[in-house]
């Protein structure tokens, strides 16, 4: 279940989730001097209008902790053409402080193959790095940290894949782009929450069938059956963070905050999906909030991702439920500050499976680039084959 948190976070009360805890600094406030960084008048001046951006969750007594590791870390990036792509569930400071592309997963894999940077450094989980190093085999790929993985992508091996294909011969392969390089290497087409549904559409429609095999997300394939009508054969892999949710969490919210609009993540359980009132990606979800400016609103989504879309949209008053992802939070200032200034961390694959890896996401960014397609919520549960 989540924790929710009923006050607003804001750096004048201190209110909500205590900063320390949801950003990771407890005991990490000397990184900046450990590294010889220091708070100075200069930098004082290049960070300042950046600190206007996360003042909402980040104390002033913390910032100068946190503003010559940023100060450094942009000025590494200009000396050794460098980006940083940032996810939309890193912690503010990461996400709009030093990111230069942020979003969700399928917006980084788009900006990866554009950039003409050297060097990129994933702020993110070690799928996306390795994402970002199929499209962009020429660049420097760097993750902060080499734990940074993701339950999804741990659920599930290309030989899982390849046994799946043996069960179902002739059934397209739709893989979510929270798995590893071996197992996109053994599908026919990758996905992300934002074109879920969209693409399992299209490989009914392209190998002309009824039935499509959607790894590794069990919630996700029964969300997007329940869009489509489409038969769709499921692996029992689930992200830790969504899984957590309750229909029951829901119920809690509306009778705690009347008048909450409830957004989900396609992560979460079917029936979660259905008590809320607005579901997509992690992008959509901005795009709502951004767009409608609800007066109240709940994000069922990593902790992080409210306290971002509230930088962008400070009139929304966000109840925060805090669910962390232990993979995302240990990417951090200090962790990508090391990578940069020691270039370590470098993801490489083989170039066979970065080859087969590469044209399973190729098919999916040669789809019609649209707007994050919403889930309908309020349907009822679609079956879907476990294998």
């Amino acid at each position: 279940m989540a924790r929710i948190i009923d006050a607003p976070l804001t750096a004048s009360d201190g209110g909500g989730c205590d900063p320390r805890t949801v950003h990771g600094t407890w005991g990490r406030l000397d990184a900046a001097a450990k590294r010889g960084l220091a708070y100075t008048p200069e930098v004082k001046a290049k960070t300042d209008a950046l600190y206007e951006k996360v003042k909402h969750v980040i104390l002033p007594v913390e910032w100068p902790a946190y503003a010559p590791l940023i100060a450094a870390i942009n000025e590494m990036k200009r000396a050794k053409d460098a980006v940083i792509l940032a996810h939309n569930y890193m912690t503010s400071e990461i996400f709009y402080c030093v990111g230069d592309f942020r979003g969700d997963s399928l917006q980084l894999a788009r900006e990866a193959t554009t950039t003409d940077a050297k060097v990129i450094v994933q702020a993110g989980v070690h799928f996306m790095a390795e994402t970002s190093k199929i499209l962009s085999p020429d660049k420097t790929v760097l993750i902060p940290d080499l734990r940074a993985g993701c339950s999804l992508a741990a659920s599930i091996t290309g030989a899982d894949v390849r046994l799946i294909k043996e069960k179902f011969p002739g059934v397209p392969v739709v893989t979510y782009v929270n798995t590893s390089a071996e197992v996109k290497a053994e599908s026919d087409v990758t996905c992300t929450s934002s074109n879920a549904a969209a693409v399992v559409e299209w490989a009914a429609r392209e190998w002309k069938t009824d039935r499509v095999i959607l790894i590794p997300d069990e919630y996700l394939a029964k969300n997007v059956a329940a869009q489509t009508g489409i038969k769709i054969i499921a692996w029992h892999g689930r992200c830790e963070v969504h899984e957590r949710f309750t229909a029951e969490d829901v119920a809690e919210l509306r009778a705690a905050h009347p008048g909450v609009v409830v957004l989900a993540h396609p992560e979460c359980p079917p029936d979660v999906m259905a008590a809320a009132d607005f579901a997509g990606s992690t992008a959509a979800l901005q795009h709502y909030v951004e767009e409608k400016r609800p007066g109240k609103v709940v994000l069922l989504t990593e902790c992080s991702m409210s306290d971002n879309v509230a930088a962008a949209a400070p009139d929304v008053d966000f109840i925060r439920p805090c669910n962390l992802c232990p993979h995302m939070k240990r990417i951090t200032l200090e962790g990508i500050y090391d990578s940069l200034a020691e270039m370590k961390h470098e993801v490489m694959i083989p170039e066979d499976v970065r080859v087969r890896a590469k044209q399973a996401i190729d098919r999916m960014l040669a789809l019609p680039k649209e707007k994050p397609r919403a889930f309908e919520t309020g349907r009822p549960a679609a079956h879907v084959e476990l294998v």
